[in-house]
């Protein structure tokens, strides 16, 4: 979750919706109740790891947090790098995600399919936006790790691109190389209220509206495919640390109009096998979380 997450275009949640963690993660968020403080005043702490499914909550907690300190770095040079090759394996990861989220949807209706066509079209659009101009002040900060963090459980929404839209995904690239402990605390303290705030906003339509809800996270996932395409042309650009230029604002273009508007080469070949291996590893994970699930 930790890997996709620092992926603009790639989301946490599609991960966790896949590896069968994803209903378990809002219920153990949702535990974040005044039980749970009253539990916490009156120093009952073995009932409240227990209340909370804390052994889950800090193993997922730690694995992400371990791949976004040791790995985000690494994404991000190679999505500078070679870009094309990692959009084609993450655009692979989503398509086939979108499969596999729609398989949650028993019966099919209207309401459904419209919610899914609508949320295609939203989560296409949002992809187009551009990068703004925000401030560096911490309170702007804690609201962007509410927002970047809580897309963690959105399949499709992805947290490193809300914070490009914000213009704040190089500050948080940089702060998590250079380990900058005051700007990722703000950072995680808004995300840990942006997390218990939108697990029981999710979990309540969830249950009331499953299979709706179903198809508008594969709506949003089929339309963050956008984001993922390997092919793009930047229209707006920033300079990194080491004098590089980086697009913060791009839009996507065909393959055979890639040379000739680019200069390079669009390594269709290549791109294609690396779609082919994202779809391939989504579904071996699928099928070995179905059955540690079924063990369980």
């Amino acid at each position: 979750m930790g890997i996709a997450d620092a992926v603009p275009g790639v989301s946490g949640g599609t991960v966790a919706f896949i590896t069968g963690i994803y209903e378990e993660l809002l219920h153990s968020l949702n535990e974040f109740d005044r039980g749970a403080l009253r539990l916490l005043g009156r120093f009952r702490l073995a009932e409240l790891w227990k209340k909370i499914n804390g052994n889950f909550l800090l193993t997922l907690a730690a694995g992400v947090v371990t791949s976004l300190l040791l790995l985000a770095g690494l994404i991000f040079n190679l999505i500078l790098h070679y870009p094309i090759l990692v959009s084609s394996f993450f655009f692979g990861v989503i398509f086939a995600s979108v499969a596999l989220v729609l398989k949650e949807i028993k019966t099919w209706g209207f309401r459904p399919i419209a919610m899914f066509m609508v949320t295609a079209i939203i989560g296409y659009g949002i992809t187009g936006l551009s990068p703004v101009d925000t401030p560096d002040t911490y309170w702007f900060v804690f609201i962007c790790g509410a927002l970047a963090v809580s897309s963690m459980i959105f399949p499709g929404i992805s947290g490193a691109f809300i914070l490009l839209l914000l213009g704040k995904y190089q500050l948080m690239i940089t702060s998590l190389v250079t380990f900058d402990p005051l700007i990722i605390l703000v950072f995680a303290a808004g995300g840990i209220a942006g997390l218990l705030f939108f697990a029981r906003l999710i979990t309540w339509v969830l249950d009331h509206y499953h299979h709706i809800t179903v198809a508008a996270l594969a709506g949003f996932m089929l339309g963050s495919l956008n984001k993922v395409w390997p092919w793009r042309k930047g229209l707006e650009f920033a300079t990194t640390g080491d004098g590089q230029q980086v697009a913060v604002f791009d839009k996507s273009i065909l393959p055979w109009h890639f040379l000739s508007e680019t200069g390079k080469d669009p390594l269709l070949f290549q791109a294609i096998l690396m779609t082919a291996l994202g779809v391939c590893i989504v579904i071996l994970t699928e099928r070995i979380a179905t059955r540690l699930n079924l063990k369980h």
